[in-house]
């Protein structure tokens, strides 16, 4: 709806232009054309035309000034790809506003057809404006609205045809030559994002893995919705800050140090020699000495105080500790192309008290039991100070939140957060918000999502009941993707370096796309061997198909000059349903972005990526690109209007996998 707003705001603009501009030309038509009155005296003549030419120089001026403006909207409008939902929409909403004024729009007019029979778009406003008019004692018939709203339609709209359905419903098919148009566009000016109002700065945090301990399947799906979501977000143009809310504070770092320097004093002068996966079990093993010796509990808790202290020998342990961990984070995140900044919970300490102290001067803490607490109305409340001093997860979260509205100055904050902590983040938001930690304006987001499972059903795990470490299952996926390309005999046409580039290809798409074509809110089951079928809605399909696809200008042995020459200068033909049909899919790219940007949700872009595919198969299947003498096999001729359809299809492919983190490959 924001969207349809922006469009639908610069329209207006532009007409108004246009019609002020049109009423001062015959302005100084008129003027430039009046005659002289009759003389007087020859002072008065020379007055009157000094004052006629002093006005027509202001109206020239205000013309070129509205000229300008009409430029300037409507180049607005060319940096962006046209959202066709929202013209539509547009279009519908000032009929309505002028036909029924006491009619507030607050939500789109218009969806999507049901089907192709049923046209391209669907108005549904007949149906509430005739219970808004039976409110006011006028008993008017939906279908009679629908026909008056027909009837005042603008006639230089690109919509073919309207027809009247169901109760009062307003089916509309859209030229084929305004597709034809928006193609040429794409393939002009390139795919660009739908318009948007202003540019946001956006705080999104996700992946947050914890210091010491290795990233599991569970930190899969933050990673890759966090990821996917960023793309999306700066490729609609806004500013996007990537944060990894890591886990490096608190007890258990006092308890490792402790264990390090029991165990391994000279930790410090060797810490380059310890893994990942060492730090992991040290810090087990710290955990059971902790729970059980009373000794080494103190030992420990002295070191966290040490740290908070910024004692140089624990500080430095703590930042092996730390850097250790990164090493190992980074070389998942470069295989998964995850760009992302660490900010720890570390970097919140000093702003922990100042939150305290700011909620107590505006009266919402309670004391109980020596703990502060912060009420909420309908909310849990939240512990900010425990009994024994110590801050929590409530403190950090909103001294985070405070940081990231009043010093990134973040207009939209997303949390990437799985499911389980929808109740904890919706106290955060609403105390936050209460406190003055975002404004009425900020929007917050928390981007919940189900759990990744086994064929059981059950939490994915390894078969002794732990859980699978993501870099292990990165390692199997590539694994299982080269035995299925060999099974395809893929290795006998591709060389060595084409071969490895379609085992990642194949290997962490399968991964990325198997989680985002599922809707993140619900759980999913995780199976290799459904990701790497090449038939459905699989990246494997997807990859294969965008190979495919890109191969067909090359085997026609079309030429990037041809091609370019072609964007400019060869008419698009979508005489054949299958072409229309496949065009106007390409062209609904827009409409998808701009949905997916206001629900956060990546499997509408999924499921409309595995559309398009499908769809142009079932033009390549009916409409020739290239036809060959059926001896030779020699090139006879080249449709370039349909090799356009075919480069429009990869280009936007191309945009959708960047945007899902799939990499498509040549050759496959």
């Amino acid at each position: 709806m924001a969207s349809s707003k922006v469009v639908e705001d610069l329209l207006q603009r532009i007409i108004q232009a246009e019609n002020e501009t049109e009423r001062l030309l015959s302005e100084v038509a008129s003027l430039e054309s009046a005659g002289t009155p009759q003389k007087t005296s020859e002072n008065s003549t020379d007055s009157y035309q000094s004052e006629l030419r002093a006005k027509n120089a202001k109206l020239k001026y205000r013309i070129l000034h509205l000229k300008k403006s009409i430029e300037e909207e409507e180049s607005k409008l060319m940096e962006s790809m046209t959202n066709v939902l929202s013209v539509v929409n547009s279009t519908f909403v000032s009929v309505v506003k002028s036909l029924y004024p006491e009619f507030a729009v607050t939500k789109s007019l218009v969806q999507g057809s049901a089907g192709e029979r049923f046209g391209d778009y669907k108005c549904v406003a007949s149906m509430p404006i005739a219970k808004v008019l039976k409110a006011s004692g006028r008993n008017t018939n939906p279908k009679e609205i629908a026909s008056e709203i027909i009837a005042h339609l603008p006639k230089t709209s690109n919509f073919e045809k309207c027809e009247i359905a169901g109760p009062g419903f307003i089916n509309v098919f859209l030229k084929p030559q305004y597709i034809s148009s928006l193609l040429r566009d794409l393939l002009v000016n390139g795919v660009r994002a739908p318009p948007i109002p202003r540019k946001l700065r956006v705080v999104v945090d996700f992946s947050s893995p914890n210091i010491a301990k290795e990233m599991h399947v569970g930190h899969l799906r933050s990673t890759i919705i966090g990821e996917t979501l960023c793309r999306l977000l700066e490729f609609a143009g806004h500013d996007v800050l990537r944060l990894n809310h890591i886990g490096d504070w608190g007890t258990q770092f006092g308890m490792l140090i402790a264990h390090l320097q029991n165990k391994h004093p000279d930790y410090s002068s060797t810490a380059d020699q310890f893994t990942l996966s060492d730090l992991q079990s040290l810090y087990k093993e710290s955990k059971v000495h902790f729970d059980e010796d009373p000794e080494f509990k103190k030992q420990a808790l002295s070191s966290v105080v040490k740290l908070q202290g910024n004692d140089p020998e624990a500080k430095k342990i703590w930042l092996d500790i730390c850097e250790a961990s990164r090493k190992e984070y980074q070389k998942i995140y470069s295989r998964l192309g995850v760009t992302i900044m660490d900010r720890g919970e570390s970097f919140y300490q000093p702003l922990m008290p100042l939150v305290v102290k700011d909620l107590e001067a505006k009266g919402m803490v309670s004391v109980e039991e020596g703990r502060k607490l912060v009420f909420h109305p309908d909310q849990v409340p939240l512990t900010i100070v425990k009994s024994d001093g110590g801050f929590t997860y409530d403190t950090s979260d909103l001294a985070a939140l405070r940081q990231r509205f009043e010093e990134e100055k973040g207009d939209w904050l997303i949390y990437v957060v799985d499911s389980g902590q929808g109740t904890h983040f919706q106290s955060v938001f609403a105390v936050g918000r209460r406190a003055g930690y975002a404004s009425p304006e900020t929007r917050i987001d928390h981007v919940g999502f189900g759990v990744v499972q086994g064929l059981q059903g059950k939490r994915l795990k390894t078969r002794s009941g732990d859980t699978i470490r993501l870099v292990d299952l990165l390692d199997e996926g590539l694994e299982r993707s080269l035995a299925r390309l060999k099974e395809k005999e893929r290795e006998k046409v591709l060389n060595r370096e084409e071969l490895e580039a379609a085992q990642r290809a194949v290997a962490y798409g399968c991964i990325k796309y198997a989680d985002l074509s599922h809707n993140r809110i619900s759980d999913y089951v995780f199976s290799f061997d459904k990701m790497l079928e090449d038939k459905g809605n699989t990246a494997v399909y997807l990859l294969y198909a965008y190979t495919r696809i890109r191969s067909i200008a090359r085997l026609a042995n079309v030429s990037p000059e041809q091609l370019e020459e072609a964007v400019l200068n060869t008419p698009i033909d979508l005489s054949h349903e299958k072409e229309l049909k496949l065009a106007k899919c390409i062209v609904r790219f827009p409409e998808v972005i701009t949905q997916m940007m206001n629900d956060l949700l990546p499997h509408l872009l999924c499921n409309y990526v595995y559309e398009l595919c499908t769809t142009f198969s079932e033009f390549y299947d009916n409409c020739y690109c290239v036809e060959k003498d059926r001896k030779t096999l020699e090139i006879i001729s080249v449709n370039m209007s349909r090799i356009l359809l075919c480069e429009a299809t990869v280009r936007v492919l191309d945009k959708a996998f960047y945007i899902l983190g799939l990499e498509p490959v040549v050759k496959m």
